[in-house]
């Protein structure tokens, strides 16, 4: 058989595969997240069947995946929305550096992994996944919701977070010097600064002229940009999903609207290639080992994203459900921490670190998704028990301000 054909078969069959798992999770009212993850797993080196020529394929396809998803949710606000998120989360953010950087540390160094391996460690387990979040909020009908734009303004603050620490791990991971390393952390500020300042003064003007024309212009143009964006966010060591989300950011009145019609059905074909190449970049047989140690850091971590997300929404005057769902909104961990434990394991770092990262981001992954429907469960059975009531088959009171918070506007 060729190597076409050979890839043409494997493409179409694992997008087969998704789709009848992305039915068992609508019939199952759950997330797919976990179920693409699973099937990664499957796929993957040490799996039931290993992809022989599509993975290079399915490697690209998973980062214009991760694109698409920062597109789509920067497609949902303004600049001026953002900056005052910003503003307003920078002491959750602060305290969610703090309180899931720790963990790690202290668990590289109880685990004997040495100060630098443990420093990275830290960044593993402090970042959450924009891109399991971006699909999460989607899945479960998350994005009109007051907690939403808090979410999404500590992603962006982790984010920010990176730009700093990305170019100095990598310093110390390549050998680089400190001057490159400061060089690159303010050209990063810098170009970041400079995309949501236009964004938020002349976002409208600028999405009228670039997106006037056909659905066939504006899709070209939108991609265009928005994968320029994200390369030139790349080199400047701000990741390629800030990149498009700042895009996202940009595109403003009828241009957005216009816009997410038309990006929707490719975001959730390279979303689904994006979470089977995370999986499919797990070998299994490193898991046994790493599992204990992974699952203490999951249950530490899960429980501090929680403070950070309640913490961050109730400062924006969210009420207690919306609360637990940004705490569970931010539980996931994925790619950046991948890329994270990569440079720990090019510094030299103890081989453990990277199941032991794999372990852990798998974990979260799956877990994430999962107890984000449960804390959404309430509101849902509430919402049953009054249908019920009005044809007189049961009674329940409707959930007050203080458990739901007004809805947002818009």
């Amino acid at each position: 058989m060729s190597d076409k054909a050979l890839l043409f078969l494997e493409l179409g069959g694992l997008v087969l595969v998704l789709g009848v798992l992305a039915r068992l999770a609508g019939t199952l009212r759950l997330s797919p997240i976990p179920l693409y993850l699973l099937a990664g797993l499957a796929v993957g080196e040490g799996g039931l069947i290993p992809l022989v020529t599509s993975d290079e394929f399915v490697e690209i396809g998973a980062d214009v995946g991760v694109v698409l998803l920062l597109l789509m949710l920067g497609l949902e606000y303004s600049g001026r929305e953002l900056i005052a998120g910003l503003r307003t989360t920078a002491p959750a953010g602060l305290l969610d550096l703090v309180l899931n950087s720790a963990p790690g540390l202290i668990a590289g160094l109880l685990l004997g992994l040495g100060a630098v391996p443990s420093l990275f460690l830290a960044g593993v387990t402090y970042i959450s996944s924009s891109g399991v979040v971006a699909k999460l909020v989607a899945d479960l009908g998350w994005l009109g919701n007051r907690e939403t734009p808090v979410v999404l303004s500590i992603l962006v603050f982790e984010d920010l977070v990176m730009a700093v620490a990305l170019p100095v791990l990598g310093a110390i991971a390549l050998g680089g010097t400190l001057v490159g390393a400061i060089a690159a952390v303010a050209a990063a500020l810098a170009a970041v600064a400079l995309i949501l300042t236009l964004a938020a003064r002349h976002g409208e003007q600028m999405s009228r002229l670039a997106f006037a024309g056909s659905d066939e212009v504006n899709l070209l143009t939108l991609m265009g940009i928005t994968l320029v964006v994200a390369g030139a966010a790349e080199q400047l060591h701000v990741s390629a999903a800030v990149g498009a989300f700042l895009v996202g950011i940009g595109v403003s009145g009828e241009a957005a609207d216009k816009a997410r019609v038309l990006v929707t059905p490719l975001r959730d074909l390279f979303a689904a290639v994006f979470f089977v190449f995370f999986g499919l970049s797990i070998d299994p047989a490193t898991m046994p080992g790493v599992l204990l140690p992974a699952s203490v850091l999951v249950v530490v971590t899960a429980l501090t994203k929680m403070i950070t997300g309640g913490v961050a929404a109730r400062r924006r005057g969210v009420g207690r459900r919306g609360r637990r769902r940004a705490g569970t909104a931010l539980i996931a961990r994925g790619e950046f921490s991948i890329v994270i434990a990569g440079l720990g394991l090019a510094a030299g770092g103890d081989t453990r670190l990277a199941p032991l990262a794999a372990a852990y981001v798998l974990l979260t992954a799956v877990i994430g998704p999962i107890a984000a429907r449960l804390a959404d469960r309430p509101a849902r059975s509430a919402g049953r028990l009054g249908r019920l009531s009005s044809k007189g088959e049961a009674t329940a009171p409707a959930p007050t301000p203080a458990e739901e918070g007004p809805p947002a506007p818009g």
